[in-house]
């Protein structure tokens, strides 16, 4: 009945918010104005929607779970990552200028004991978790960074990275209840309430885009959820679960990655390749082509449930077998390929 009552009043907060994220977005001119091949949109449209998002996250975290400690490195770390996407979004930031936000935001987090401080080691030992020390600020510098850039560069059609977030939301929220972590649970379910009453309006043909606001918010966010939920949950629980549970902006980032290297292009350097792109030029709709990758994200986020549920062991060898599948679809549907 809590998590209900939480996912409604995040819904109805963002819902109501987002006509006044489009009005300030109009005032400070962040307007999306198409003016490459990569856009799919062909009139402009005002962005910084993920301000609503980010109001209603916010405002639940506080009314129902609280300022703990936790809690509290999460509102203020994505406050500066919120920070960072209005300026990009209103006048576009280089991406080492976008980064240094993102470093700063991650600091805070561990400064608020939002860490990676063990994992589970795979195949050698079962139910076991090894303690990394100092490697876990690094891990957590990576993990934190790769998952608010992967989000944010998986924001390429109408909906589709709300939509996503959503799903990844829901599925870190099973997960934590499965392992116990109740707090967690009641941030995720929040940020999914906070998600579907922006989607109205985000959704094809979207009438405001959440721009790196909502797209930095929503990956800084998940990402420093995932380590209180899952990561840090019980030691039989693999750290394959947020990677599932978070897959397809993962696997989208690191294909985008090595195509461009393959390719000899800049590693940063936007480019017409990701999956949604591929799938556009099967011929398909806006909406056809969101849907089909709402679909992999449910799949890939079952998938992360059912590693919840079998030994260490298994759950990075389903991983593992989930990896090998997805590679060998997108060299066979030629994502490495160059595509400018």
């Amino acid at each position: 009945m809590k998590y209900g009552i939480i996912f409604i009043t995040a819904a109805i907060i963002s819902f109501s918010a987002t006509p006044f994220a489009k009005r300030l977005a109009y005032k400070l001119k962040a307007i999306d104005v198409p003016k490459d091949e990569r856009r799919v949109h062909n009139r402009p449209i005002p962005r910084m929607g993920g301000l609503a998002i980010y109001i209603s996250y916010t405002l639940c975290s506080i009314i129902f779970m609280g300022l703990n400690k936790q809690s509290l490195g999460i509102i203020i770390g994505s406050s500066i990552i919120v920070v960072g996407g209005m300026l990009d979004d209103i006048k576009s930031l280089k991406p080492s200028q976008k980064l240094i936000f993102q470093i700063i935001a991650a600091t805070v987090l561990m400064l608020f004991g939002v860490r990676v401080n063990s994992i589970t080691v795979p195949f050698f030992t079962e139910n076991s978790s090894m303690d990394i020390g100092y490697s876990g600020i690094i891990l957590t510098y990576l993990w934190v960074v790769g998952i608010t850039n992967a989000v944010n560069l998986i924001d390429g059609l109408d909906g589709l990275a709300c939509g996503i977030c959503f799903i990844s939301s829901i599925t870190l929220h099973i997960v934590s209840l499965m392992s116990g972590r109740y707090f967690p649970a009641s941030l995720t379910i929040a940020l999914a309430g906070a998600c579907l009453g922006f989607l109205p309006y985000n959704f094809n043909p979207a009438s405001i885009f959440m721009g790196d606001t909502g797209s930095q918010f929503l990956g800084f966010t998940l990402s420093a959820i995932s380590i209180q939920g899952a990561i840090k949950s019980a030691a039989a629980v693999s750290v394959a679960v947020p990677i599932l549970a978070l897959g397809l902006p993962i696997y989208d980032t690191i294909f985008a990655m090595v195509r461009r290297k393959l390719n000899n292009k800049p590693i940063m350097q936007a480019d017409r390749g990701h999956l949604h792109h591929r799938l556009l030029d099967l011929g398909l709709t806006q909406k056809q082509v969101v849907l089909i990758m709402y679909a992999i994200s449910a799949v890939l986020g079952a998938t992360a449930i059912v590693a919840m549920k079998i030994s260490n062991r298994q759950s990075y060898a389903l991983l593992i077998i989930v990896c090998a599948f997805i590679v060998s679809c997108a060299i066979e549907f030629g994502i490495f390929e160059r595509k400018v």
